[in-house]
């Protein structure tokens, strides 16, 4: 497995692994409908568009092997929300459920805090939703610890998504 900076030509994998974490993690708690609804390409065409920002301010690395190919990605940058004590945001970091607990999901974190300390960036923060138990924990055991949480609609229903921050991007790199 391989964990390197993603390239334009990701943007269709990125969509189709983007879709199927979707559905696999969120079976249960959102709609069948909504989780039907995913579209890869759809997907792809954003992941597309996010790889085109030359700024450098977002970037995206991504997890592949010989076998299965892109397997997992991460995408990060600016912290959105104007929060004053994190500036970093990772955005996403999605695993396909056949390679979870391999530690590709924990290879992605640090590749992502990495280039945040690289930048000189200390902190960064992402959102979950509350009802993830196994994001959550994943989160959890690498030292993210809740500061705040918010609603979000997702397929017509109100959610609540949970903040996990790192003060400290060092120990993450470190570890």
């Amino acid at each position: 497995m391989r964990i390197r900076p993603a390239a334009p030509d990701d943007a269709h994998a990125i969509g189709r692994v983007h879709v199927e974490t979707w559905r696999a993690a969120y079976r249960g708690l959102v709609s069948d409908a909504y989780l039907a609804g995913l579209s890869p390409e759809q997907r792809a065409g954003r992941w597309g568009e996010f790889l085109a920002d030359r700024s450098g301010a977002r970037f995206v690395f991504v997890a592949d092997d010989d076998v299965d190919g892109l397997i997992g990605f991460a995408a990060a940058g600016p912290e959105r929300s104007g929060d004053p004590n994190h500036r970093g945001e990772l955005y996403a970091l999605y695993v396909l459920p056949s390679h979870q607990r391999y530690g590709v999901g924990r290879g992605l974190l640090r590749a992502v805090a990495g280039r945040f300390v690289t930048a000189g960036e200390r902190s960064m923060l992402l959102w979950v939703l509350e009802a993830n138990p196994r994001a959550r924990a994943f989160y959890e055991a690498l030292g993210g610890v809740v500061v705040r949480d918010q609603p979000i609609e997702i397929g017509g229903a109100t959610f609540t998504e949970v903040a996990y921050a790192w003060p400290e991007l060092a120990a993450i790199v470190a570890d």
